[in-house]
């Protein structure tokens, strides 16, 4: 039986430099995001909460949005030649999100990639703010646990996952997966855990590392 391949890919700060919701709601949030932030960071509220709550304040249209995120996003080198070896290795890749689905599929799509599949929260612009809500793959709306229900999904499918992440919360998804790659302070996790991973600074690294893999 031939084993399937997935590499599950976080979106901000791991695919990107910086995180494009912090950039959206440094720009246009109507209000004290940050707190909210603090919130989530301290473990007091989901993923969920936060961007619900935080996201609501910012009251902008489409275009304007797409325009920042267009002009002022930025993509983490090596993200061609992923996909290009993936392709040719039969790797599929797949973004897990828990940013937004709309800056996600602006600004891959902005660089060439808008063929690379996204999973992430669903988007409705409303005039009282962006309504941003996660949903698993049954279409029922989920509060936490995100990342990781697509991790035990893919593995359910018989998929091998590699995990490509950044931060706390690709924690959990990523110790499902066969193997990690780690950056910032995802890395300093698996650092401190003694957990094996492959750290990276950019995209190629990534790719040094499925060579090592395969």
């Amino acid at each position: 039986m031939i084993t399937k391949t997935l590499l599950q890919c976080d979106f901000d700060g791991t695919i990107t430099e910086g995180d494009i919701s912090f950039l959206i709601l440094e720009k246009f949030a109507e209000g004290d995001w940050r707190s909210i932030l603090r919130d989530y960071q301290q473990g007091n509220i989901t993923v969920g909460d936060f961007n619900s709550r935080a996201f609501a304040m910012v009251k902008k249209d489409r275009g304007t949005l797409e325009s920042l995120v267009q002009a002022e996003g930025r993509i983490r080198p090596g993200l061609y030649e992923l996909t290009e070896y993936c392709q040719k290795h039969d790797i599929i890749i797949t973004v897990v999100s828990n940013g937004l689905d709309f800056y996600i599929k602006t600004l891959l799509r902005h660089n060439g990639f808008g063929n690379i599949k996204i999973i992430a929260a669903k988007t409705v612009f409303t005039p009282h703010g962006l309504d941003a809500r996660y949903y698993n793959h049954h279409g029922e709306e989920l509060l936490s646990e995100f990342k990781e229900s697509y991790t035990r999904q893919f593995i359910d499918q018989g998929y091998k996952v590699y995990y490509a992440g950044n931060g706390p919360s690709d924690v959990p998804a990523s110790r499902l997966a066969e193997h990690t790659f780690a950056t910032e302070s995802l890395l300093d996790y698996y650092r401190r855990e003694d957990l094996p991973h492959t750290p990276f600074d950019d995209l190629n690294d990534i790719v040094a590392g499925l060579k090592t893999l395969s």
